[in-house]
């Protein structure tokens, strides 16, 4: 390492300006480390709507008509495979004359959140295309999960400190769910260590949800195949976890044959009615208190404006994936046999410390009762003595930019980050192993 730092005190000033990426499978947060606390959120896709006009990235926003929309992603279950399209969009996003989020590679240091485990041929390309293709000055890619040790922890559980405490990052010890679009991850994390041999991941995230809803939709209601994203956003807006989901099961299912049971038809208050958009005056969908009259009156062509359809279990029985995949016929364990596998391979000295400091990350976080439920599940299976605190950010879906953005400031990232130069005097493989290795126990950085 001696060798790196003696180039980086010959070469040249340091970066002026930290851009900040984290590049999730549905959507980009980026931002300017040192210059804002919230990132923009990106479509992470180009799109094509039924008139063949194309979207690139942030100009989805102006897409009125999301029907028969077709989607392009770069990044494929979490990793970016495309990176074709993937440079489409940066350069739009970045580096064009009109990019919203104008930046000079030549004089900027890139922090690029990755998943946990990633394949080292898919990370050499990646750190490729950033110093050759991009130019960036100075880099660092680490893992998504292990940047979020870099927010305050403890006031996520709102834990009661005295003012003047001083918060030293990265926390010591939590464990970091990330539910996102193309999976869910459980990552231990140690002094702002990911413990690699101990992470876990399901196969289960948004994008699959969707899918599902979708046939589910496709065959009770209206052929929604082809408008996955009117389905995405119905998921998000209408499903929640339940809390019993035999009991809601029962609730509302319908009866015998020509029987209609008193709950059923009154909806049992987890009936809701959903408005879809008509691309003319309603560019979203809309979530309605369940009307027993309204839908059926739509159903049979009535006078109704509107296409309404009742949304009675597909409201609970998409997120209920999370934790039970089989329902599906998935040969995966659920949420809360993924924790204790995680724990399983770990001494347990650090159980205690893992399981008070649950922090779940990732838009399917937002889901209600989502917090509650894990928290239930793992309480079942943990010893009596432990103490389950499970707590998300306030907005679960940027924690991992704000983390890596805490990190970009931190001296941390001085350490660890590659130049330009040492990518060219050291070759990849050199800064594959210096990633790899990350902070030693002493907090230096080892290469």
């Amino acid at each position: 390492m001696a060798g790196g730092k003696k180039s980086r005190q010959s070469g040249p000033a340091p970066p002026s300006r930290t851009l900040v990426i984290d590049n999730g499978a549905n959507t980009i947060k980026a931002g300017f480390a040192s210059e804002t606390n919230e990132p923009r959120i990106i479509p992470n896709c180009i799109a094509r709507d039924r008139h063949r006009k194309t979207f690139v990235g942030s100009e989805l926003d102006k897409c009125k008509d999301f029907g028969e929309i077709a989607f392009r992603r770069p990044v494929e279950k979490g990793y970016i495979v495309n990176w074709e399209a993937q440079k489409e969009i940066w350069d739009r996003e970045f580096f064009d004359d009109k990019a919203p989020q104008k930046c000079d590679p030549s004089d900027t240091r890139l922090v690029l959140a990755e998943h946990s485990n990633s394949l080292p041929a898919l990370q050499s390309h990646c750190d490729q295309m950033v110093f050759e293709e991009f130019g960036f000055t100075s880099y660092y890619r680490g893992p998504g999960p292990a940047f979020n040790a870099y927010n305050d922890v403890q006031a996520i559980f709102k834990t009661h400190r005295a003012d003047d405490a001083i918060v030293e990052y990265p926390a010591e010890v939590m464990l970091l769910v990330d539910s996102g679009y193309s999976h869910t991850t459980v990552t231990p994390i140690l002094q702002g260590r990911p413990l690699h041999q101990a992470v876990r991941r399901l196969d289960v995230g948004g994008k699959l949800m969707t899918n599902y809803l979708t046939r589910l939709l496709s065959v009770r209601h209206f052929d929604m195949r082809n408008d996955t994203y009117v389905v995405n956003e119905m998921k998000e807006t209408a499903c929640y976890v339940s809390m019993d989901f035999k009991g809601d099961l029962e609730k509302t299912w319908k009866g015998t044959r020509g029987e209609r049971k008193p709950e059923y038809l009154s909806g049992a208050g987890i009936a809701k009615d959903y408005v879809l958009p008509d691309s003319h005056t309603r560019f979203h969908g809309e979530v309605r208190e369940y009307e027993p009259g309204v839908s059926a009156k739509a159903r049979k062509g009535g006078p109704s404006t509107e296409d309404i359809l009742t949304l009675r279990n597909e409201r609970f029985v998409v997120p209920e994936l999370l934790f039970h995949p089989s329902d599906i016929g998935m040969r995966q364990p659920g949420l809360g046999d993924l924790v204790m596998q995680s724990l399983s391979v770990l001494p347990i000295g650090l159980w205690p410390g893992l399981l008070a400091n649950i922090v779940v990350v990732g838009g399917n976080a937002l889901f209600d009762n989502f917090i509650l439920r894990l928290q239930t599940e793992v309480l079942e299976r943990v010893p009596d003595a432990c103490i389950v605190r499970v707590a998300r950010p306030d907005n679960p879906i940027v924690s991992t930019w704000t983390g890596a953005a805490n990190f970009a400031r931190h001296e941390h990232a001085e350490r660890l980050a590659v130049t330009k130069q040492e990518y060219e005097e050291y070759g990849s493989a050199w800064v594959a192993r210096k990633f790899a290795t990350g902070l030693g126990v002493n907090g230096d950085a080892m290469g």
